[in-house]
């Protein structure tokens, strides 16, 4: 697999680099980006996944997000992937909207047209990208573990709920956590899925929770000045599922916070060193 290195960069002792490279999943080019703490000796690390939410690209968590520190002391590989294909003949939104097609891949494989060619964003999260980081990066695949904002927060819970062997500890800032019930996630899993509700719940957290997917305990931060909190993400549909289903959740609801980086850079610290404790356990 060619990897492109599109810049390095030296950040608390370890390196900050962004990659890219030709996906056989999307069949376009896809940028990702990875931070490797300080190595003490050769073994393996554990590796933190990161989702990206509406409109972001790797970039907004790179930049913004505030977590090197805590992955340099904690030892933690941070990796951050794109949030849709991108390029040449990849179709967005036919109204330019930006809460669908390009940005706004959902983390789903589409299996409508025209999106079916290209947004096959769930198989490159659970197959291509992860053998890609095996293949470059000094990561553990037995110490995984995943976390996202808003469409990335229903991605990692998704991808927990679904791969419960796979990831040690799964958080959420802001998810979007019953996609079938919000505008965003109907218009989303609607155009990507079509009109069939039963293809939806592989994709949607409450309704995995429902049909019996169940992991150890998940940890979510929303703001409760939070603009999309009421209509978009509905944590109290998860707090109402976890509960019915005996699912231990952490749903903490901070006061004065908003949809933005500044809400999630102020937790980061916190969901990271609640991943290595799992991670490390």
């Amino acid at each position: 697999m060619t990897l492109e290195t599109v810049s390095l960069n030296q950040a608390h002792g370890g390196t900050q680099g962004v990659y890219k490279h030709h996906s056989r999943e999307t069949g376009t080019p896809m940028t990702f980006s990875v931070y490797v703490p300080p190595r003490r000796g050769d073994a393996p690390l554990p590796l933190v996944w990161y989702l990206s939410g509406l409109t972001c690209t790797h970039a907004n968590v790179t930049e913004k997000g505030e977590f090197r520190k805590a992955c340099a002391d904690l030892g933690l590989i941070f990796v951050a992937p794109d949030t849709s294909p991108r390029g040449d003949g990849v179709p967005g939104d036919p109204e330019g909207a930006y809460d669908f097609g390009l940005g706004a891949g959902f983390y789903v494989d589409a299996t409508q047209p025209p999106f079916a060619k290209n947004y096959r964003m769930w198989s490159y999260l659970t197959t291509e990208l992860p053998a890609l980081i095996a293949a470059h990066f000094p990561a553990d695949p037995a110490r995984q573990s995943v976390l996202g904002h808003s469409m990335g927060g229903h991605g990692a819970l998704t991808l927990a709920l679904r791969h419960p062997q796979r990831f040690r500890a799964a958080s959420a800032f802001a998810p979007i956590a019953a996609p079938s019930q919000v505008p965003w996630g109907v218009k989303a899993l609607g155009g990507y899925l079509g009109d069939d509700r039963a293809a939806w719940r592989a994709h949607d957290v409450v309704a995995l929770i429902e049909d019996g997917a169940r992991f150890p305990d998940l940890l979510v931060d929303v703001g409760d000045a939070d603009p999309f909190l009421a209509l978009q993400l509905r944590p109290e549909l998860l707090e109402q599922a976890c509960a019915t289903a005996g699912l231990a959740l952490t749903l903490r609801r901070q006061p004065g916070y908003d949809h933005s980086y500044y809400f999630i850079s102020s937790f980061m610290d916190d969901h990271l060193r609640w991943h290595a404790a799992r991670l490390k356990a």
